[in-house]
């Protein structure tokens, strides 16, 4: 009596096991479908994002200006101008305001160069507590630096790469004319911020 009983038990055990392998493929399956949809990419090439729905699209990233420098007459200035550089763009555009931690990396290495190089016990103890504090920061987090950006888009034509880059660049240009700098993003900058954007767990390694 207790083989035919294991045999069913066992039997029971596959179907189960058998369906909820199933179930899990087919779940899978149907968010990765989800997610490709939501994402919305086709490809990325040069400075070109293309979407699954006949759009291509560019990207600039504004450099930021520190306005705290700036007094109430600059201030009001420099809105003046932009508004009016600003006015003669029709075409629709988003803006993008994107937090980030701020990368330290660099300063960090500069840092510990002048450490190992630097013969003054002072200047090394106080180099020793800089460095410990701004690891301490970088790891909390709590230091970010807002990004910005500007996504120009059209539908996708015979000669759409080359209408979309003369938009992009007038655009960058009212901006130049105000002193303000920007820098079009490139293939593997667009990547980058396409996961920034989608994936709060990414972090783009400083390629912006």
């Amino acid at each position: 009596m207790i083989m035919p009983i294991i045999m069913i038990a066992l039997c029971l055990l596959g179907s189960i096991g058998y369906f909820i392998l199933t179930k899990h493929k087919s779940v899978t399956k149907q968010y990765e479908s989800t997610a490709q949809d939501f994402i919305n990419i086709a490809d990325i090439k040069d400075i070109f994002l293309y979407t699954r729905d006949s759009y291509i699209m560019s990207y600039f990233r504004i450099q930021p200006i520190s306005i705290e420098l700036l007094s109430e007459m600059e201030k009001e200035s420099l809105c003046n101008i932009l508004t009016a550089e600003l006015s003669s763009i029709n075409e629709p555009f988003k803006f993008l305001a994107i937090s980030r931690p701020v990368d330290i990396s660099g300063l960090l290495e500069e840092y510990t160069e002048i450490l190992h190089n630097t013969k003054d016990q002072m200047q090394k103890s106080l180099l020793r507590k800089e460095i410990y504090e701004m690891n301490d920061y970088a790891l909390s987090g709590e230091v970010v630096e807002r990004q910005f950006y500007i996504v120009l888009w059209q539908k996708h034509h015979e000669n759409a790469e080359s209408d979309l880059l003369k938009r992009t660049k007038e655009f960058m240009k009212c901006f130049d004319n105000c002193g303000v700098k920007c820098t079009l993003l490139g293939e593997g900058e667009v990547l980058g911020l396409c996961n920034l954007v989608n994936n709060s767990i990414y972090e783009s390694n400083g390629e912006e």
